[in-house]
């Protein structure tokens, strides 16, 4: 079965048992790592995986095609994106008409600026650059770009690279909603046996949790130059009681997220339906 999900330290956790052959009765695993904006408009491709990791905002595109399976994914509390500039002055407003980066614009963390631009930034911001994840926090500290919209480990990193926190969108969100942040999800096309896929993969987070250092060498040999602790801190944060199950609240925030940017007009109109 070819699959396609990131190298990013909560993937590789969540899918190592299966990748490793340690989740009987699961086929084996053909893997492409690859960033969630590849994946996201992958997922849009009659050529795409058969199940792959894409961003929560990427669904409305392709849910006829693909079914969203409730577990393996990344919702939480206390960890979304971040907007994050050189400046010292970190007022929302100062955003005004600036040039910002963001890692894709099929992204969870994009929709969220973008709701979080509307109530907060009369006028709105200006150029919006795509670039990918890893390139944006170099680009603001290096003054090609005003602010940068970031994700994953830069949450612990940022203050290496001279920056200062504009806003933090979990806590915005969680504030706004009451809401766990919908971040990254696992999908599957629909014409496989999708219950099967829901058990193996839950089957895999359950293996992780219970062997966590099993998983350690895999996890390090795709984190790139990610230190141990910020890995662990990396996986604690994103792999969760949502990781094993999306459950009535995990559903819930993904229909208001993809609700509320459908309302903006961020997404295609989509049958909410589709997502259970």
């Amino acid at each position: 079965m070819n699959i396609a999900f990131s190298p990013c330290p909560n993937d590789t956790f969540v899918f190592h048992a299966w990748v490793h052959g340690l989740i009987p009765g699961a086929p084996e695993l053909n893997v492409t790592y690859a960033d969630i904006d590849l994946t996201n408009h992958w997922a849009a491709d009659v050529a795409g995986p058969e199940v792959m990791k894409i961003s929560y905002a990427a669904l409305p595109w392709v849910l006829n095609d693909y079914a969203l399976i409730p577990c393996g994914g990344a919702l939480g509390r206390g960890c979304g994106p971040l907007v994050l500039t050189k400046s010292e002055q970190v007022d929302p407003a100062s955003l005004s008409g600036k040039r910002i980066a963001v890692p894709s614009e099929r992204s969870t963390a994009y929709l969220l600026f973008r709701l979080w631009v509307a109530q907060k930034i009369p006028g709105g911001v200006g150029e919006i650059v795509v670039m990918p994840f890893h390139e944006i926090m170099p680009a603001v500290r290096d003054g090609r770009i005003d602010a940068g919209l970031v994700i994953h480990e830069a949450r612990f990193t940022y203050p290496n690279y001279g920056l200062n926190l504009v806003a933090d969108m979990g806590s915005w969100w969680e504030e706004d909603t009451g809401l766990p942040i919908p971040l990254g999800a696992i999908i599957a096309r629909r014409h496989l046996d999708l219950k099967a896929i829901e058990n193996w993969t839950r089957a895999s987070v359950q293996y992780a949790w219970a062997h966590p250092e099993q998983s350690q060498a895999y996890v390090a040999g795709h984190a790139q130059e990610m230190a141990p602790e910020v890995t662990k801190q990396h996986i604690e944060l994103y792999v969760n009681e949502f990781t094993e199950n999306l459950g009535q609240d995990g559903y819930a925030a993904v229909e208001a997220l993809l609700g509320r940017a459908a309302e903006e007009g961020l997404v295609p109109a989509f049958d909410l339906s589709l997502l259970r």
